[in-house]
């Protein structure tokens, strides 16, 4: 398969960028996408293709049994994910870094770079770009820790095709672009978007070992579960369902700090929050929707307060849904986090008030929820103040 790109998108991030009123962001914008994007992507589509031919055991790996874990942003996803890549010896999952070099041949000069550096220079190029994590992560960690050497979502792989939700990250354009609805999507442009994506897992398996399972970790795939099953017929999927007056203000919270770094406007940013809180709806009833379709599909759904206060018991309740012995790694891993259960916290503050969110609107939208997982205790005021 050749390299994907999405040219209807770029085109239309062109415009965006073309109309935009400042003229720092204008400039910005202008030279990723005249300059960055078709330089990068050059280089991307030659390695893509030369992947099969410099690598011809390629062609013989396939994606068995992928675990797709989703469900609504804040919601414990990362946690989750997190928890199960330890895993090592049966997960294989993209580190933040990978997922911006979707060809095989790049992470291959990647690794071959950093072992150079640690038996040449001492490992002073290492030093050097964490020193650069820490000014570039350093003001949103407390939001959600990251790092280029820890598992990310699989989302970015598409950054440079322009077909990533990150991109919304970057730009409050919630409305004009759409990454989420997938589902949606005709039938021969949702197809090309993950044949691709499989392509790159593909590569992933390669590098990681080709007798593993794929674990990714997405919020944006909500919209796209139907997409993921046609793609891989025998996927697991895996929700994880917290308390909305918390996610939601949550997410805002996060999403209006991204732009505002970004020196985007409080129109620009009001009118993109609004559509996004309208799209969290989607975000927890449609994978259910889809599930019951697909009552074949091997599924796992997780109570996000459960996760937190007894990590173990969780995750072993998930692989036992999903078909997977435990792991004399894994239960290693998980005995060590059942001792620090339930002591993070963060100074992430947050409230349905700061964005104009009704606590009895989300209620009545999200009723059958609030009685599956019995958040109906839970004050709005109170749920809705801090991330822990």
């Amino acid at each position: 398969m050749l390299y994907y790109f999405e040219f209807r998108t770029y085109a239309k991030l062109l415009r965006l960028a073309w109309r935009e009123k400042n003229p720092r962001n204008r400039r910005r914008l202008l030279l990723t996408l005249l300059v960055t994007i078709p330089v990068v992507n050059f280089c991307h589509a030659v390695c893509f293709a030369l992947d099969p031919i410099l690598f011809p055991g390629l062609r013989r790996v396939e994606v068995r049994k992928p675990v797709f874990v989703i469900g609504h942003a804040r919601s414990g996803t990362t946690l989750l994910h997190r928890l199960m890549c330890k895993d090592s010896e049966r997960f294989s999952a993209f580190l933040f870094y990978e997922l911006y070099l979707p060809s095989l041949l790049e992470k291959k000069l990647v690794r071959l770079v950093a072992r150079w550096d640690h038996r040449h220079f001492g490992g002073a190029l290492e030093r050097r770009v964490k020193a650069w994590e820490d000014r570039k992560f350093g003001p949103t960690r407390d939001l959600h820790y990251q790092s280029l050497t820890i598992p990310e979502e699989d989302d970015v792989i598409l950054w440079w095709s322009c077909a990533s939700g990150f991109w919304i990250v970057a730009l409050p354009y919630m409305g004009e672009l759409d990454f989420y609805y997938v589902d949606r999507r005709p039938e021969r442009q949702r197809r090309r978007l993950m044949r691709f994506y499989k392509e790159c897992i593909r590569r992933q398996l390669y590098l990681n070992g080709p007798e593993k399972h794929h674990l990714s970790k997405n919020p944006t795939y909500n919209g796209r579960v139907e997409a993921l099953i046609e793609t891989f017929p025998d996927a697991c999927i895996v929700v994880p369902y917290r308390n909305p007056y918390e996610t939601i203000p949550s997410l805002l919270k996060l999403m209006k700090t991204s732009w505002a770094m970004r020196k985007w406007t409080d129109a620009e940013m009001q009118r993109s929050l609004h559509i996004l809180a309208e799209q969290s709806y989607d975000t927890y009833l449609y994978p259910l929707e889809v599930l019951a379709r697909h009552p074949e599909t091997p599924q796992a759904i997780v109570d996000y307060a459960e996760l937190v206060e007894s990590p173990k018991r969780v995750v072993e309740r998930v692989y036992a849904d999903l078909g997977f012995p435990l792991s004399p790694e894994i239960e290693r891993a998980l005995e060590a986090e059942e001792q620090k259960a339930g002591k993070h916290e963060t100074s992430h503050r947050y409230s349905l008030e700061e964005f104009g969110l009704k606590g009895d609107e989300i209620h009545v939208r999200l009723a059958d929820l609030f009685e599956r997982f019995h958040w109906d205790a839970a004050d709005p005021r109170q749920a809705a103040g801090r991330e822990g």
